[in-house]
């Protein structure tokens, strides 16, 4: 099933509507989303770097994965798939929070999502799909909190903005 629909939502994740995605992104209009961290056993954070080809936040690092589901889709299910479909892997996930943001982005693009963030430990490489990521790297976290400060153009706006709460559930479990 292939859709070009976001999920419009309310403040509070109740479902209002259906829009095409590039539309909801143009009149920055709050529509559900979702993001999946990764970590291994060594402490190091999967992070990718979008492929260029993207309608906006090309060549941008970011976390492992990020998507919207599907009308009638489950997030969590949708989460499962966009991690296999994006960076051909597969492991657990776990609803650590959400949030609502809304950023400016490239294009005269509004991202303005009710975000849904998984967190999933694995040690395996991914297998990206060239048209997602152009490249991927395993990184300690300490040296990506430093380079997010130094360099913070490097990285989504989404992904520095959940960071500080993902790594906060992952250091207290």
């Amino acid at each position: 099933m292939i859709s070009n629909e976001v999920v419009l939502v309310d403040p509070k994740d109740r479902e209002t509507g259906r829009m095409e995605k590039l539309e909801a992104h143009r009149q920055g209009i709050l529509h559900r989303a979702f993001s999946v961290f990764i970590i291994n056993e060594k402490g190091e954070m999967l992070i990718h770097q979008r492929a260029l080809n993207k309608y906006h936040g090309g060549g941008l690092w970011t976390n492992a994965c990020c998507s919207h589901p599907y009308p009638n889709e489950r997030v969590a299910q949708a989460a499962h798939r966009r991690l296999r479909e994006e960076m051909g892997l597969e492991c657990e996930l776990w609803k650590i929070f959400d949030f609502v943001y809304r950023a400016e982005v490239e294009n005269g693009l509004i991202e303005h999502e009710f975000d849904h963030v998984f967190l999933g430990f694995t040690n395996k490489n991914p297998f990206p799909d060239a048209r997602e990521a152009q490249a991927w790297k395993w990184v300690e976290i300490a040296a990506l909190e430093k380079d997010i400060v130094k360099n913070p153009k490097k990285y989504t706006q989404w992904f520095t903005m959940a960071l500080p709460r993902v790594l906060q559930n992952f250091r207290q479990n």
